[in-house]
């Protein structure tokens, strides 16, 4: 089983037993704003969700990874990168973080980690978000992770009834900070 350790975590692929713990986090409408996550959120979406993660690594559409509190040794959060694009060599990265860990730098950390993954074990030459505005908490953590403003899709994505614009931030391998 692949991990990626790092101070305060480590990135992992889900186990079954995880649902709870995805639950747990996830059946937040805080998340759900401006994440894919469905609100409520159910058992049966985090199972469901763990059995997609195992067939998406198979065929290499894309690496999830729950966030593993090394404290605790449970899952706290999800980051990932998808839409893996092998021939021009990029892949679009998402995350979500249960709300009791906000602003304690656990992201970041999992942003720094997963772009070495993507960069070193992927060989990937740029990984792209896109930040549903208004969530400026979410672009800062990629701004101070080294990525840069690529633009602006207007109206681009409708949730529960409401049109955002895509902010879209990139980040180039011979950008990547040591």
């Amino acid at each position: 089983m692949m991990k990626i350790q790092g101070e305060k975590i480590i990135l992992r692929p889900l186990q079954k037993e995880d649902a709870g713990s995805l639950f747990k986090h996830a059946n937040d409408l805080d998340i759900a704003r401006y994440t894919l996550l469905p609100h409520p959120y159910t058992l049966k979406d985090a199972l469901d969700f763990i059995n997609n993660t195992k067939k998406n690594r198979e065929k290499k559409k894309a690496f999830e990874f729950g966030i593993e509190l090394t404290e605790t040794e449970k899952i706290i959060g999800m980051i990932s990168l998808m839409n893996i694009d092998g021939k021009n060599k990029n892949a679009e990265i998402g995350y979500w973080l249960g709300k009791k860990y906000w602003g304690k730098g656990i992201m970041k950390e999992a942003v720094k980690l997963i772009l070495q993954f993507g960069f070193k074990k992927l060989k990937l030459e740029r990984i792209y978000a896109k930040v549903l505005h208004p969530n400026i908490a979410s672009a800062k953590i990629l701004e101070k992770s080294g990525f840069r403003s690529e633009g602006r899709l207007r109206r681009a994505t409708l949730r529960r009834g409401r049109w955002y614009d895509d902010v879209l931030l990139g980040i180039l391998k011979t950008e990547l900070r040591k």
